[in-house]
């Protein structure tokens, strides 16, 4: 970065034109350390406590509450002064301890291997400190200043070496208050995220029949009936697919094709996403066919049914295909939602360890309910609008996060 890169950032709020000033950071701030404490010390019930490793496990640019954590409050215990900014002085990896935050609340036990830096209010915003030294330049000092191996430290004395370039306070705090209005919107998306989530977890339990009971807990207008208990090999004929190595797997091509890697890694209950290979090979897929990786390098990530609904999509091997027999009324889209609120039934048959693999005539020895064919469909319909919902929030919450990627990358020099 040359002279003029480091004093003028790429993007600017209206109004702003001066060139950024660049100090070391113990000539703009005083520095201290936090007291005591470990995971050892916490109870039910007590005074709220930081410990440094919040600033990684559970990262925020401020912090406005502390309601999880506490501790006995004993004397010689440090609290926090509005303005604080805090840095871990431990961690796992140099990335873990090169981020800051800012205490927005006051009386906040600060525990021991945190490094407490009080910016001059004249000089620096703490929010503004606090994101600065999370994300610019300042972040990748840091990284090269930690020291060690199992555990890597960063103590005040590297702190108060770091060159910080900042700007007025008036654009540090224009700047601060956009990042953390950018924040909130990012915290309301992942909680309305979540809540759908749960949502969608409570209605597979209570929409299908469990606890050995042939009726659902919870269902829709107009069915009252016993669900049937059924084998799955008497409801589909199992086979495989065959081929597609993976360097088969291109961008651009008329061959529509799924590896079984894609039903773990791409899940969803519905597969809404193919992919392209230049290989002639694969099994082609039926409107209405039930597919199963028979093997996977995750934990247990066999243990998942995806529903197809296209024709014609090559599937390769060590895909498991059950195809509905002839006459038999099944809707995948709705066994796939039941199968996967109930993945437990799977996991007796997971075999191996590194690498573990299922197989079709397993799964056909499991049993799952069937109902009338219209209560499938509406049950189905259901959670496909949900997913949808689901689908939507995530990807705005995509977007946010790479706004705020983009504009950290413009805004500080």
């Amino acid at each position: 970065m040359n002279d003029n890169q480091a004093k003028y950032p790429q993007l600017r709020f209206k109004g702003f034109t001066d060139p950024w000033e660049e100090r070391k950071l113990g000539e703009l701030a005083t520095f201290s350390k936090g007291k005591g404490y470990s995971k050892g010390d916490l109870v039910p019930d007590g005074h709220p406590i930081i410990l440094y490793g919040r600033l990684y496990t559970k990262y925020e640019t401020n912090i406005k509450s502390v309601d999880d954590t506490f501790v006995v409050d004993n004397a010689d215990s440090v609290k926090s002064e509005l303005g604080d900014v805090i840095v871990p002085g431990s961690g796992e990896t140099a990335e873990d301890i090169s981020r800051a935050s800012n205490i927005e609340v006051a009386g906040i036990i600060l525990g021991g291997d945190l490094n407490v830096v009080k910016p001059s209010k004249e000089m620096l915003d703490s929010s503004f400190l606090a994101i600065t030294i999370s994300n610019g330049s300042q972040q990748k000092e840091l990284t090269r200043r930690a020291q060690g191996k199992s555990v890597v430290h960063l103590h005040n004395s590297d702190l108060q070496t770091v060159q910080v370039r900042y700007p007025s306070l008036k654009e540090q705090r224009k700047i601060s208050q956009t990042f953390s209005s950018l924040d909130n919107l990012v915290a309301v998306t992942q909680r309305k995220l979540a809540k759908l989530k749960e949502l969608k977890q409570g209605y597979l339990q209570k929409l299908f029949p469990r606890n050995g009971s042939k009726f659902p807990q919870l269902r829709f207008a107009g069915f009252a009936d016993a669900w049937e208990d059924r084998k799955l090999g008497t409801i589909y004929d199992f086979g495989k697919g065959k081929g597609l190595p993976l360097e088969s797997f291109i961008y651009s091509s008329n061959n529509p094709a799924i590896a079984y890697g894609h039903l773990y890694t791409k899940y969803s209950e519905v597969i809404s996403e193919v992919f392209w290979s230049s290989n002639d090979n694969g099994v082609l897929s039926k409107d209405n066919d039930l597919l199963f990786p028979g093997s996977s390098t995750v934990p247990n990530g066999t243990a998942q049914a995806n529903a197809i609904t296209l024709n014609n999509v090559k599937l390769g091997g060590d895909i498991i295909i059950g195809r509905p027999k002839e006459g038999v009324g099944v809707l995948s889209t709705f066994m796939s939602y039941q199968i996967n609120s109930q993945r437990q039934k799977l996991f007796p048959i997971i075999v191996g360890t590194t690498i573990t693999h299922m197989y079709g005539k397993d799964i056909s020895k499991l049993n799952f309910f069937i109902t009338d064919y219209s209560e499938q469909e509406k049950i189905a319909s259901f959670f496909k609008q949900l997913d949808a919902t689901i689908t939507l929030h995530q990807r705005k919450l995509e977007k946010l996060q790479e706004l705020k990627k983009g504009y950290l990358q413009k805004i500080f020099c």
